[in-house]
């Protein structure tokens, strides 16, 4: 059994409970727990106690958890940048973006966190989780980022550092 402590298991069984026999349930429970968690992510060792009080194989669990881009395996940064890697934002700017924005956060990609088309990596202090998406969308706009849910378009350099300069500074939230 997980080693998790009395009053974790006691919230996730209410969860558990939440969600018992609705369609969908174990999308539903793992979007709740991940979105409990300080840091938005799913825990090993929550899964692991999931399987375990539901009855569901921990490999179904787990390949559901790896299949939605909305889970994570891995703690998430206090904010969240998501640059788009489409077409239009590729010829427009997107990579140079990405790659000034790994330099000023220190991220290095490595076999963890992707490649630059698909990268998940959160900054050392914590402070920031740095994604890329195959596109947003919004190709008008490009290039595209997201910053903290807020789509901004026609976003250059400068724009992105002062951008993540306001929030590391606590101007913007």
């Amino acid at each position: 059994m997980p080693n998790l402590s009395f009053q974790e298991q006691e919230f996730l069984d209410g969860l558990i409970n939440k969600h018992k026999g609705r369609p969908g349930m174990l999308l539903g429970l793992l979007e709740e727990i991940q979105d409990s968690q300080p840091r938005k992510y799913l825990p090993m060792d929550v899964l692991d106690y999931v399987s375990f009080r539901t009855g569901i194989p921990g490999a179904q669990i787990y390949s559901v958890a790896t299949f939605y881009a909305l889970f994570n395996l891995k703690p998430q940064g206090d904010h969240t940048v998501c640059i788009c890697r489409g077409t239009a934002c590729h010829t427009r700017g997107s990579k140079a973006l990405l790659e000034r924005l790994q330099f000023q956060l220190g991220i290095k990609p490595d076999e963890d966190s992707g490649t630059a088309d698909k990268l998940s990596a959160t900054s050392a202090d914590g402070k920031f989780t740095l994604r890329t998406v195959a596109c947003f969308g919004q190709c008008a706009l490009a290039p595209v980022v997201e910053v903290d849910h807020n789509i901004l378009g026609h976003v250059n350099e400068r724009a992105l550092e002062r951008e993540v300069e306001a929030l590391r500074k606590g101007v913007r939230k």
